[in-house]
């Protein structure tokens, strides 16, 4: 588990870097999105990176990483919109904010992991790929739904899984390097 904790960090460290550089170049206009559009813009990098997996190879000279790394930072944005719209205090310091998400998000991955024995180490990538795909249908369908379930989790816990699946495929990724 110590393993993967470091290696968790290193991933998150890495996309909280291009976060905060493309926050310096936009400024926060991703703020203007609603949370549909940010889980449309997440499906959209999922689905980018399933056809590079089926093809093989990417005609656009940017692979699967880049994908996770965006996949990544639009969960983070969203969970900082959900906490917006519940009206709930957003620091301005968006690096703080970025934290306070993945710090939450983090431990539901350690308390999973634990539970589950690092199952995810003997999945393949492209299948934790299809869960998130599968996860981001859900979160569709939520949405479609203004928010109601019946017995499922909402979209905040949808949104937190990917990022853990995508940083599972961002570590497996660099060690079949």
């Amino acid at each position: 588990m110590q393993k993967t904790e470091s290696q968790y960090k290193a991933v998150i460290d890495k996309c909280r870097d291009i976060f905060s550089k493309k926050n310096s170049d936009y400024g926060t206009s991703w703020r203007i999105l609603r949370l549909p559009s940010i889980t449309d813009q997440i499906f959209i990098k999922a689905q980018r990176i399933r056809t590079i997996q089926e093809n093989g190879f990417s005609k656009v000279d940017e692979g699967q990483t880049s994908e996770f790394i965006g996949i990544i930072n639009y969960c983070v944005m969203a969970l900082i919109l959900i906490e917006e719209k519940e009206k709930k205090a957003i620091d301005d310091n968006l690096t703080s904010e970025y934290a306070k998400r993945i710090d939450e998000v983090m431990a539901l991955l350690f308390n999973k992991n634990h539970d589950y024995g690092e199952a995810w180490r003997e999945m393949r990538v492209s299948s934790m790929t299809d869960i998130i795909l599968m996860k981001l249908l859900r979160i569709k369908q939520i949405e479609d739904n203004q928010g109601k379930t019946i017995i499922s989790e909402g979209v905040k816990a949808g949104y937190q899984d990917i990022i853990n699946y995508a940083v599972f495929c961002m570590i497996k990724l660099d060690e079949e390097k």
